[in-house]
């Protein structure tokens, strides 16, 4: 049976009402499915009435000590559970889980070199729990991770939930076909930043280098779609990007950017 591995960001959860729409949209889709999801503003919104001020370098959260308590309490508590109550209640029997329950998501601090980026996790699709994502898919539960994963020495580490997608994906593509699915803001990989209609529907990789090249693709697009293309090499049977409202339409093949 084929998995579907659909990550959500941001411009999602920090809305109640796509929030809900996408979920009843996501607990439609037949066969094996793992929803991995990011943070959204609600952390930094939260963090700022615990006086806890966000600290980004390059568009990536510091995640120094305080930061760590408070995306565990926000991502693997408040905003995974809301999360897997909601999906209960359409009938997808979903269980929510950090990296570190049953070991599935070991991950390295990421080392000090220019930036210092506190508790940050890298994940290896080699050391993912596979066997154990499988065995709660064939037991009819559909897994729903948090960007949160481990060190295997009782610490937690912050970890970009596009990355945990990614190596979630690869890890399960040597036990099934794989189909992994991006879901943001726009209709997907566009030729004209201005024009939301200007979707490219297919790609290779020697497309996503010629439009690089011509800088028609530019900034945080370009490493979504370099992930892309490495979850590709390592087994995944296509990739999607698109707009989190056509969930259905995406994985059907009628809307995003589809990479093979």
């Amino acid at each position: 049976m084929e998995l579907t591995v659909v990550k959500i960001g941001g411009n999602v959860i920090d809305d109640k009402a796509k929030l809900s729409s996408f979920l009843e949209a996501f607990a439609a889709v037949e066969g094996y499915k793992i929803l991995v999801h990011g943070g959204g503003k609600i952390a930094t919104d939260i963090g700022r009435k615990l006086n806890i001020e966000p600290n980004y370098v390059n568009g990536r959260r510091i995640t120094d000590e305080p930061t760590l308590d408070l995306v565990t309490m926000v991502y693997g508590g408040l905003i995974n559970k809301n999360i897997v109550a909601e999906l209960q209640s359409f009938g997808c029997n979903a269980i929510g889980l950090t990296g570190a329950d049953g070991a599935v998501l070991p991950a390295t601090k990421r080392p000090v070199k220019d930036i210092d980026y506190g508790f940050v996790g890298d994940v290896n699709s080699d050391n993912v729990n596979g066997t154990l994502i499988k065995t709660f898919l064939q037991h009819g539960l559909v897994p729903v991770f948090a960007p949160l994963t481990y060190d295997g020495k009782g610490r937690l580490l912050n970890t970009n939930a596009d990355t945990i997608a990614q190596e979630i994906a690869k890890a399960m593509a040597q036990f099934m076909p794989v189909e992994l699915v991006y879901c943001f803001e726009k209709k997907g990989v566009l030729l004209d930043a201005a024009d939301d209609n200007s979707v490219i529907n297919s790609m290779t990789i020697a497309d996503f280098n010629e439009l690089k090249e011509k800088e028609i693709i530019t900034g945080g697009m370009i490493p979504k779609l370099e992930n892309a293309f490495v979850a590709i090499d390592k087994g995944v049977e296509k990739v999607i990007i698109g707009h989190a409202d056509e969930l259905s339409a995406l994985i059907s093949g009628k809307s995003g950017t589809c990479i093979r």
